[in-house]
């Protein structure tokens, strides 16, 4: 196994946890025996938030370590760099990571939620059980935020809001002063982030200063997955609404127990956040697919990969052959004052709708396309 992450850049903060969950998991799985006999070993490479390195790499991965799996990228630009790597090799990638949805490409899994699993419930909610519905879109100016911005677009028309204004920003942006100044003017009944990063968490703390979340609340698709809400202070993090597939506080044993073996193996008291889970899910999901398949061969395990489930800390994930994604638990929180987020309400076994629409992997296997909602 090669995994691959930013231990390092200005998009760690999304990898150091799940770098350590993939050990984890690798961990465990090596205690109970391994695969098929053997343990499983991971090699690591810190991709710097660099996609240079993710090509480096990934390259690297297959043709000098002969990996049977490549585990990694955070960015939705640094997976679409690794995909064609994994397609030349004809390898298996499993993408941890919550993203704009589309791809369809039997060598690429994902266990992360895609937008039909949390754009839409999350646009649900803050236009029909809080009656916010005029809209004023902030995204990263990369594929995600460009794609996953149409997505609330095309959620917020559908469900009877209004989409006053979409603007994208640079990874290295901090000053968000101007369209703070625009937002105050324009008077949405809510401001939707698709930022991403640690430049981009100064919009946070801006805003909190000057508009404030009492005054026009914040809905977000990425807010907390950068454990962004353990950076802010109180006042900073309470009040904005996620949708989200994991938060440390689920009430479940299932997450208490993960949480706290988590912690016990990195010897980390903090929060842990989604993209730790992610991380876990998504080796064991692969290593339930190898047990299936009897094998390691990249091909065998896509083969096998239809109908694969894990109980995990989130509840049960299972992946769906049409697309190789991943139905899931589903839930609306909102930050509050201690750092973390409460639970406001829960959606059960959400299939990947809108990737589902328009892949069929059973119909199209040869098919590599990474498709967008059309507004």
């Amino acid at each position: 196994m090669v995994n691959i992450l930013d231990a390092t850049g200005g998009l760690n903060i999304y990898c150091l946890k799940q770098i350590k969950a993939v050990a984890m998991a690798v961990d465990d799985i090596n205690k109970a025996g391994g695969l098929l006999g053997r343990p499983v070993e991971i090699i690591f490479y810190d991709s710097q938030s660099n996609n240079q390195f993710n090509s480096q790499y990934a390259t690297q991965a297959f043709v000098r370590d002969k990996a049977d799996v490549l585990i990694g990228g955070v960015t939705s630009s640094s997976r679409e760099v690794m995909r064609p790597i994994v397609q030349r090799f004809k390898g298996f990638y499993v993408y941890n990571a919550l993203y704009e949805g589309g791809v369809c490409d039997r060598r690429h899994m994902c266990p992360g939620l895609v937008p039909g699993q949390q754009v839409e419930p999350l646009v649900d909610y803050v236009i029909n059980e809080k009656g916010y519905k005029k809209g004023y879109i902030l995204a990263a100016d990369y594929n995600y935020g460009q794609i996953v911005s149409k997505w609330m677009q095309k959620y917020l028309r559908e469900k009877g809001g209004e989409d006053i204004a979409v603007e994208f920003f640079p990874l290295d942006v901090t000053n968000f002063a101007p369209v703070i100044s625009r937002i105050q003017a324009a008077k949405p009944d809510v401001v939707w982030s698709a930022l991403v990063g640690d430049a981009h968490m100064s919009f946070y703390r801006q805003y909190e200063a000057t508009v404030g979340k009492k005054n026009i609340p914040i809905a977000s698709s990425t807010f907390g997955i950068g454990r962004e809400n353990a950076a802010l202070t109180p006042d900073e993090n309470e009040g904005i609404i996620l949708a989200t597939s994991f938060i440390d506080t689920l009430p479940t044993e299932a997450a208490k127990s993960w949480v706290e073996r988590f912690k016990a193996f990195s010897g980390e008291s903090d929060y842990v956040g989604e993209y730790a889970e992610y991380g876990y899910r998504g080796t064991m999901l692969w290593a339930e697919a190898v047990k299936k398949a009897k094998s390691v061969a990249p091909d065998d395990v896509i083969a096998a990969l239809g109908g694969v489930s894990f109980d995990g800390a989130g509840g049960k994930y299972t992946v769906d052959g049409q697309t190789n994604h991943v139905i899931m638990d589903v839930h609306i929180a909102v930050g509050n004052r201690d750092g973390g987020f409460d639970l406001v309400k829960s959606f059960s076994q959400q299939p990947p709708s809108d990737t589902q629409a328009v892949c069929d992997l059973t119909t199209n296997p040869n098919d590599t396309k990474q498709y967008e909602p059309q507004l």
